[in-house]
C-alpha cells in the first residue's frame, strides 16, 4: 500500500508539473502579442518624448504617424542602409556586435513651425543597469532640441533622476560642436558654468550615473558624426 502511495504521488505531480507547463507556455504565447505591441507603444511614446510631444498609450500611433515623417539607417561611414527598418533596430544588440557591422537608426520628426528634428537612440550602462533613451537635434544638426531618458534600476532620489524633466530641460539649445569638431555634453558635478553651450548641471549625489550618461552621450553620437557634417546647414 505505502508503493502504492509513493508511486500515486509521483505520478500526480508529475502530470501536475507538465499541466502547468502547458499552461504557463500557452499563456506565454497568447500574452506574446500584446506584450510587443506595449513596447512598441512604449518606444513611440519615447521618440516622441525626445520632441517634446507628450503621448498617452491610447494616442501614441497617430501621434507617431502625425509627426514622424521618416526613418532610415546609417552604418558606420554614415551611408544609408537599404533594407533595415530603423525602429525594429536593437541598439544595445547592434552595441555587441563589430563596429562595421552594426547600424545606427535616425527618425525624422516634423514639429508644429514647420521645422524638422532628427531623433537617434541612445544606449548606455549606468551604476546598476542599463540607461537609455533618445535625443532630437534641430535642422542645423548642431543643436539639441530635446531629450528623454530612463533607466532600468538607478538609484531613488539620485541617479534615477536622470529621467526627471528639470535635468532633461537642461539639453535644450546645447551645442555638440565646438569649431567645427565634436565635443558632445559634459555633466559637471557641482553645476556647469553659466553660458556654457556644451555643459549641463549633473543629478546632485548622483555622479556616477550622471558620467555614466555623458559617456553614453559622447559614445553614441559619435557613431553619427560623419552623419551630422555632410548634412549640417
Amino acid at each position: 500500500m505505502k508503493q502504492f502511495s509513493n508511486r500515486y504521488i509521483f505520478i500526480f505531480a508529475t502530470v501536475m508539473v507538465a499541466i502547468v507547463a502547458l499552461v504557463l507556455s500557452s499563456a506565454a504565447l497568447l500574452l506574446q502579442p500584446l506584450q510587443e505591441k506595449n513596447a512598441e507603444i512604449e518606444k513611440k511614446r519615447n521618440i516622441l518624448a525626445s520632441v517634446g510631444v507628450e503621448a498617452t498609450e491610447d494616442n501614441a500611433e497617430k501621434l507617431y504617424e502625425q509627426y514622424i515623417i521618416g526613418s532610415f539607417v546609417l552604418d558606420n561611414t554614415a551611408e544609408k542602409v537599404e533594407g533595415v527598418d530603423p525602429f525594429n533596430v536593437d541598439v544595445r544588440k547592434e552595441q555587441r556586435k563589430p563596429i562595421e557591422e552594426q547600424v545606427f537608426p535616425v527618425f525624422v520628426a516634423t514639429l508644429e513651425d514647420g521645422s524638422n528634428t532628427y531623433i537617434m537612440p541612445l544606449e548606455g550602462k549606468g551604476l546598476w543597469g542599463p540607461i537609455y533613451g533618445y535625443i532630437s537635434l534641430k535642422d542645423d544638426l548642431r543643436t539639441i532640441n530635446g531629450v528623454t531618458f530612463d533607466h532600468k534600476s538607478e538609484t531613488p532620489g539620485l541617479g534615477a533622476e536622470i529621467n526627471e524633466s528639470w535635468f532633461e530641460a537642461q539639453f535644450i539649445d546645447k551645442k555638440l560642436f565646438e569649431d567645427g569638431d565634436f565635443v558632445s555634453i559634459t555633466i559637471q558635478k557641482g553645476g556647469a558654468e553659466e553660458g556654457d553651450p556644451h555643459a549641463v548641471d549633473a543629478v546632485s549625489g548622483g555622479t556616477i550615473t550622471s558620467k555614466a550618461l555623458e559617456a553614453m552621450l559622447y559614445d553614441c553620437l559619435a557613431n553619427y558624426v560623419e552623419f551630422l557634417k555632410k548634412n549640417s546647414e
